[in-house]
């Protein structure tokens, strides 16, 4: 598959693009590998009536919570009482079984056809009820229910906001065919972007998650485009001479950082989002490309060989004079930044072929590799900044994979033989 970073491989003279052909379109189903070191012991009861519904709400969110790492989920049991959001649960005994959190609820289909979903969540060791939710969904809506419970769930005992109702957006390709998906955070409930016979790379979110910047090659060159989500509608942002791509949106949603080889080399302008004259950013005689801000859109960080080989720089948001970020490596490339701005995650090049998913603490200076595979791209934080998505290359194909920010709970995103790639993951507010 064409990828980013193969191109940018070519774009620095160190290989050729290549693409690799895959079958159709699939959905995901979930892997979870590795233990974490600290987790919180949860029980969630299969829902009274979920079998009705056609959906298993209690799966859903047994899923979520085990793919944040964070969670341990302690086996309910036979049961000779069915449970659900009205029962009275001796919490004590709850207790006896290991678990310090419990959630039960029902799903009931009302007359319109739509379904009522309710829960609500016992803290054991307090022996209190934490919270109880309802909602009223269409039946097309029952996943994102799901997902938002598990939202709910681990902001009341993480004390941080779930991304399970968040979305992530990914490229696949069948033989010649290529289309941008759009997803749950889980990889299910796949909505097809754009079909396309050529290439596309680099999706990147708007920050209110209403539009997707992309590069597409169907017009036989690199050519930056912005996507409404919810209606399709899609416009042309950057189509100069030569080569638009890495489109990477400023937190307020007002500007478009590109990469432009107009004129010469390529390297970085800004671009109103609603189209327009663009601004250069950088006057190197080296190629400046990938852009991403900083959360107070007061700083861009980007890739350069401006030393020699590809590393990470930053520089004001409004251009000005660049300094180095990444030193470990000769070969460093694809910055994405945590939401708090505290780590950088890449993908470096080791051992002359490998490349693998790196952090870097910004405070400390201290570099970690969070993989053990070996041909990682495209990194993309959670928008809590708990976990990141990337793609790698596994059993022969290209997939996704999420990993915890120390790497001990990786989730690899399966399908049924199709190759994915070029992940960015949503933000919060669906």
């Amino acid at each position: 598959m064409v990828s980013r970073r193969k191109a940018l491989l070519t774009t620095f003279g160190s290989a050729a693009l290549a693409a690799a052909a895959g079958p159709a379109w699939a959905q995901f189903r979930i892997e979870i590998t590795g233990v974490g070191a600290t987790q919180v012991p949860v029980t969630v009861v299969d829902f009274r009536d979920e079998g009705a519904a056609g959906t298993g709400i209690a799966g859903i969110v047994r899923a979520d919570l085990q793919r944040s790492g964070l969670f341990r989920l302690v086996d309910p049991g036979a049961m000779p009482v069915p449970m659900d959001e009205r029962s009275l649960p001796q919490l004590g005994d709850w207790k006896a079984r290991g678990s310090d959190a419990l959630v039960a609820g029902s799903v009931t289909r009302l007359t319109d056809g739509r379904f009522d979903v309710r829960y609500k969540l016992w803290d054991v060791v307090r022996g209190e009820e934490l919270i109880g939710q309802s909602q009223t969904v269409v039946a097309g809506d029952l996943r994102l229910a799901a997902h938002r419970i598990a939202d709910e769930i681990h902001q009341n005992l993480i004390g941080e906001a779930g991304v399970f109702s968040t979305r992530i957006a990914y490229v696949v390709q069948q033989g010649p065919r290529y289309a941008l998906l759009v997803t749950d955070a889980d990889g299910e409930n796949a909505q097809v972007a754009l079909n396309s016979l050529d290439p596309i790379i680099s999706p990147a979110w708007a920050p209110d998650g209403r539009q997707l910047a992309y590069v597409s090659f169907e017009s036989q060159k690199a050519v930056v485009w912005v996507q409404d989500t919810a209606s399709g509608t899609r416009r042309k942002l950057a189509d100069f001479p030569g080569s638009n791509s890495a489109p990477a949106w400023s937190p307020d949603g007002q500007f478009v950082a590109v990469a432009l080889s107009r004129g010469g080399l390529t390297q970085l302008w800004r671009m109103p989002a609603a189209g327009g004259t663009p601004l250069r950013l950088t006057e190197s005689r080296s190629i400046d490309t990938e852009p991403v801000y900083t959360a107070d859109g007061k700083q861009i960080y980007f890739v350069s060989d401006r030393g020699g080989g590809p590393q990470v720089y930053r520089m004001p948001a409004e251009g000005g004079s660049a300094e180095r970020v990444t030193f470990d490596g000769d070969y460093n490339i694809s910055p994405t930044l945590s939401p708090d701005g505290r780590l950088l995650a890449y993908v470096s090049r080791v051992g002359g072929s490998a490349f693998k998913l790196m952090t870097l603490d910004l405070s400390t200076g201290t570099v970690r590799g969070v993989t053990a595979t070996r041909d990682d791209e495209s990194p993309s934080f959670a928008p809590n900044g708990r976990l990141i998505v990337y793609a790698t290359r596994l059993e022969g194909r290209d997939v996704l994979m999420t990993t915890t920010l120390d790497g001990r709970i990786k989730t690899r995103l399966l399908t049924s033989g199709a190759d994915v790639r070029e992940p960015a993951w949503g933000p919060f507010g669906r």
